[in-house]
């Protein structure tokens, strides 16, 4: 991450290599009284864990000890595997609760926390990170080295957990006076140097079309020519970018991108039975995942596939798209309404074993012509194409069901077979043990959900998932949201809250109302999402430089970071410029404006040096760099009509809004035609005449979308 930086720290020249490398029974620890199910999962380990906070802090400090902050999250599947080999062994707790201090976090509950040390691994050590996070902290918390996964003994040259343990811990009791003061330097280093970062824009660059055009052919260059997706690797879906390439109009861009889609709805990485894409693909050819859910990806990827299908009218992206909203609807949904985070990749402790069948299995469920169609087309063999190596002891011969011949390749006798024989499997499926749900409530990824749910449901005319977004919205509003103080909890689970400010929760739960208010023109909507805009604003823009920092002041906080790059979930600067620049179109507020061309500023130079990284943010600055439309709907009779035909065409830097509550004066200037509700199209303060018929703005917005190509 921080090419070119020279650390000196003498207690990394100590250590040497080693620290870089890399049923429950029993007597329940601390862990047994925390809500969040990861920490939970390590509730009776024999390591004494406390969860983060000033307890452990204040231990560390009082006897003198490094605290082993390890970090992950529910669904990780070498979370899994570390806690199996290390955790869970005695003599591993045995020496951690003599000489350490164990805390354990869930990277969820405070994605800020795991930010800092994330950040810290990846400057100390140039790897690019991942999660189990196991990072040494001195008493005060600043970090000190760290790794990912470790094994459980030497091997291949790596140290094994037990090495990396003690040694740290022999060099902390012989050079203590040493790795303090170089932690400090250290500490000091790195401070200065992401807050240089963080105070960069883009140096001679400006915002312009020729930034996100020169984007274009640098992202491309990056992507597999015949299985799409970033790199030739490991496959993650990194939809922001591939939704940037398909709404850029260019051609090599939007094929690019279609690709990209129809390679990974055809492969293993999504699930051919019941819908949902698991996290992301080990080989290149998305065919074998870990098979854990998450929430965040099926939002992000019900948007890319509606994207899609608006674009090109191929039903089958349709069919990815309802198959995702189902799947969580019927998996990962709350009675309440709210959405769970996710589902774990194993059940019964193997990983995979709910989504796989052996051919024996498959045998005995379906006819001789639809094992003909199990083995040509969706790939079946009698070895399989999946084993778990990380399992001491795995199932073997397990298949994983993908399209060998494109399902757009498909016949009508083919695609009636293969329909017919997930139905069958789905039947099967639904009887087996489930993986565990992670069944916290995150602010940040409900909101992602609610703006996916509430635009599907007006784009494919379904009122159940418009429905399901209010539902969600009804949930976060009541539980998270405090209309005095204008706060906003980040995590709920059985009627515990977490406090914690995360700029994620804020913005992207600004951006799922955003998108509800869009849907249905309540003004209550817009109403809330200017007061999270303006939260997200006292407590976390940077007023000097732009951007918006991760997480707010606070003393368990040893550096304060803005996001660089997209990950899983783009970054809080990307979102905040894009929101806030649609919330001045509809408000008509100058520090909206502001502060969306601020933020985008700020981010030129990482745009420069990494496209595919910046996504979001190439979205927001071409956004901001169009005169985005306005479709105002004024009046309630026959507005339903016109929200539906407002969806019909694909324009992503098209608004809809109504002409009450907080929008701008020229806006709620707007008035309906004799009692009908009325759309004016409007650019700036110029507006097309007025039409009351669906057809008529349908007629309207194909002329529109064909003047504009």
């Amino acid at each position: 991450m921080i090419s070119g930086m020279r650390w000196t720290c003498l207690f990394l020249a100590f250590l040497g290599a080693a620290a870089l490398g890399l049923e429950k029974t029993g007597k329940p620890n601390r862990l047994a009284k925390e809500k969040s199910p990861y920490l939970l999962q390590h509730a009776y380990n024999p390591v004494d864990w406390y969860p983060w906070g000033e307890e452990a802090f204040e231990k560390a400090r009082k006897e003198k000890k490094l605290i082993l902050l390890s970090v992950g999250y529910s669904t990780c599947h070498w979370c899994h595997v570390m806690e199996r080999e290390s955790f869970e062994n005695k003599d591993v707790a045995a020496f951690l609760n003599e000489n350490f201090v164990s805390i354990k976090l869930d990277r969820e509950e405070r994605p800020d926390v795991d930010q800092v040390y994330m950040t810290a691994y990846q400057a100390m050590t140039e790897q690019s990170g991942g999660w189990p996070l196991n990072m040494f902290l001195t008493p005060d918390l600043k970090p000190l080295t760290g790794g990912t996964y470790f094994p459980p003994e030497d091997r291949n040259g790596q140290p094994g957990f037990p090495t990396v343990l003690k040694q740290i811990h022999n060099v902390w009791e012989k050079n203590r006076e040493q790795v303090l003061k170089q932690s400090v330097e250290m500490h000091g280093q790195m401070k200065a140097y992401f807050e240089k970062l963080q105070s960069q824009s883009g140096g001679e660059l400006k915002p312009s079309r020729s930034v996100v055009d020169q984007s274009i052919p640098k992202i491309l260059a990056q992507i597999d020519p015949v299985w799409g997706g970033l790199g030739t690797g490991m496959k993650f879906p990194q939809v922001s970018v591939f939704r940037f390439l398909l709404q850029s109009g260019d051609p090599k861009a939007v094929e690019a991108a279609l690709k990209t889609c129809r390679r990974m709805m055809d492969g293993g990485i999504y699930d051919q039975v019941m819908g949902g894409f698991h996290r992301y693909a080990v080989d290149q050819e998305w065919l074998v995942p870990h098979f854990e859910k998450m929430l965040y990806d099926q939002a992000q990827l019900m948007e890319l596939y509606l994207d899609a299908w608006q674009i090109t009218g191929e039903q089958e992206f349709r069919q990815v798209v309802e198959g995702i909203a189902n799947y969580v609807l019927r998996d990962l949904t709350h009675p309440e309404g709210g959405f769970y985070c996710a589902q774990d990749a194993q059940s019964e402790g193997k990983e995979g074993k709910c989504f796989c069948w052996t051919k024996g299995e498959l045998s005995a469920l379906l006819t001789a012509d639809e094992m003909k169609v199990a083995r040509e087309i969706l790939g079946v063999s009698e070895e399989g194409n999946f084993i778990d190596r990380s399992d001491p002891e795995p199932l073997p011969n397990l298949n994983i069901l993908s399209f060998k011949k494109p399902r757009t390749d498909l016949s009508e006798s083919e695609t009636k077979s293969v329909t017919g024989i997930f139905k069958k499997l789905a039947e099967v499926r639904g009887k087996r043990v489930p993986p565990a749900t992670d069944d916290k409530i995150l602010a940040s990824w409900n909101g992602l959900m609610i703006g996916a749910m509430a635009r599907t449901g007006r784009v494919l005319s379904e009122p159940k998932y418009l429905k399901a977004a209010r539902r969600a919205h009804n949930f976060i509003k009541g539980r998270f949201w405090d209309v005095k103080s204008k706060r906003l909890a980040h995590r709920w689970r059985e009627g515990d809250r977490d406090d914690s400010a995360q700029a994620q929760s804020y913005l992207l739960f600004l951006a799922g109302t955003r998108k509800l208010y869009e849907a249905s023109l309540q003004k209550e909507d817009l109403q809330l999402a200017i007061g999270l805009a303006e939260s997200a604003v006292e407590l976390f823009y940077d007023e000097k430089n732009g951007g918006f920092y991760q997480g707010e002041k606070r003393d368990d906080l040893v550096l304060r970071l803005k996001g660089q790059f997209d990950g899983a979930i783009p970054v809080e600067s990307s979102i905040a410029a894009r929101e806030f620049g649609i919330l001045a179109q509809i408000t008509g507020r100058d520090d909206f404006v502001k502060i969306s061309e601020a933020t985008i500023r700020s981010y030129l130079g990482l745009i420069g040096e990494s496209p595919a990284g910046m996504g979001e943010m190439l979205m927001s600055l071409r956004f901001s760099l169009e005169k985005p439309g306005r479709l105002v709907i004024a009046g309630e009779k026959g507005r339903e009509e016109l929200l539906a035909a407002a969806t019909k065409t694909f324009d992503p830097n098209r608004i809809t809004l109504g002409n009450e509550g907080p929008v701008s004066e020229f806006t709620s200037g707007l008035q309906s035609t004799e009692g009908l509700a009325t759309v004016f199209y409007c650019v700036g303060q110029t507006c097309q005449l007025p039409v009351v018929k669906a057809s008529e703005l349908s007629a309207m917005l194909v002329r529109l979308s064909e003047e504009s190509e």
